[in-house]
């Protein structure tokens, strides 16, 4: 008996009971499909992430006042305080280091802004010129806070696109003054429209130097401290330049955190990872589950089958060939099953992605190989009890059916 007399046997049986065949081929095609669309779900969600913190720029090192070591979280969660403040001088020290190009600190908090009898709350960011360039950030009207010394508290703003149309609708925004908390400014520029990165929405801020900000919060302390390095090969001579300079002046007290934006975004890479592996793993159980009803099924075959399989003996067939005949059954099941899941989850995955167009789902073909690979090897597996049950039935007893 041939390969090829093998497989046709083999499709001539499942063809013979074709709704037994379609529930098997339809619990493969379910675990198939449930491994595409949610691998597809964790690669989309992964990008996202990586997508969002490369936005905050290139060559970046982020300062935090601070050490994550002491608290076993990110600096200043769990108290809000810190040994000490990092201050403006702080930064202004950093930005006169070699390698670093430009400096950004930034202080963020909550304030009121008002125009003309409209009022509503608003994120405010303490900042300066250059978070313009670090955050690669567009203006749609005006400019970005002018350059100058940090510490100049210039009563001048920047409106997210979103606040400016609320404040001022089809009207004009810029040179027009507000007020934000108890203080008056004069709206110099209008942000081009950013929407939502690592969940803050620059469209609905408004920047302010930040010497004013601090002003307005009372603090001389910064919120963060971002850090510009004017090559990727400089970024670690940096990153130990900044926290000698801090631990200079901070009393030779090591009590800030330096972070770079590959190790956020390598954390993030391998977080995300592992967790798309677990639940693909997890929905990847139902194949296993799938494997178990075909083994029942082809279990309860072989009993019903003893007087073919013993004509087959008869006629010449060895065992390995009959082995191999319930073997190809299972295989034939286990590929119709995954051509229909990946058909399912392919098509899942691209409706998702219309519903959510924000996040990039589309399932990676490595996932789609795996899933295939683990159906067909799920069915090999549980089909091999049956498979040898069959093959040692002695022919004159199966063809008496004993």
């Amino acid at each position: 008996m041939t390969l090829r007399d093998t497989f046709a046997l083999a499709w001539g049986s499942l063809a013979f009971q074709p709704r037994r065949t379609l529930l098997i081929a339809l619990a493969m095609s379910i675990g198939v499909g449930a491994v595409v669309v949610l691998t597809a779900l964790g690669e989309g969600a992964r990008h996202y992430v990586l997508d969002q913190f490369a936005s905050l720029g290139s060559n970046l090192l982020i300062v935090l006042p601070g050490r994550a070591e002491t608290t076993g979280a990110a600096p200043g969660v769990l108290s809000g305080e810190t040994t000490r403040d990092l201050t403006l001088s702080d930064a202004d020290a950093v930005a006169r280091l070699r390698g670093v190009a430009q400096v950004a600190p930034l202080n963020i908090g909550v304030a009121q802004v008002s125009h003309g009898g409209l009022n509503r709350e608003v994120v405010l960011l303490g900042t300066t010129s250059n978070m313009l360039d670090i955050r690669h950030m567009g203006v749609a009207e005006g400019h970005y806070l002018p350059p100058g010394p940090s510490g100049l508290a210039t009563p001048v703003c920047v409106l997210g696109s979103r606040i400016r149309g609320e404040l001022f609708g089809a009207g004009e925004a810029v040179g027009e003054w507000l007020r934000l908390g108890d203080r008056r400014f004069r709206v110099v520029g209008v942000l081009a429209p950013q929407g939502q990165q690592m969940g803050f929405d620059s469209d609905e801020t408004v920047a302010v130097p930040v010497a004013a900000a601090q002003q307005m919060f009372n603090t001389l302390s910064l919120f963060r401290v971002m850090v510009e390095v004017r090559g990727r090969g400089a970024l670690a001579q940096v990153k130990e330049d900044v926290l000698a300079l801090l631990k200079s002046r901070h009393e030779n007290e090591a009590d800030v955190t330096v972070i770079t934006q590959d190790a956020v975004l390598a954390t993030f890479d391998r977080i995300l990872t592992a967790l798309t592996l677990a639940v693909s793993g997890i929905a990847a159980i139902s194949l296993g589950v799938a494997g178990v009803l075909i083994m029942n099924v082809m279990l309860v075959s072989v009993t019903q089958r003893r007087s073919e399989i013993g004509l087959l003996k008869a006629l010449g067939a060895t065992a390995s060939q009959v082995r191999g005949l319930f073997l190809a059954e299972a295989g034939l099941i286990a590929v119709l099953g995954a051509t229909g899941g990946l058909i399912v989850g392919v098509a899942a995955s691209d409706v998702l992605g219309r519903i959510y167009p924000a996040l990039p789902i589309a399932p990676p073909l490595w996932a789609m190989a795996a899933a295939v690979a683990t159906a067909l090897a799920s069915a090999l597996l549980f089909a091999w009890l049956p498979a040898r049950r069959a093959a040692k039935l002695d022919a004159a007893l199966a063809l008496a059916r004993r």
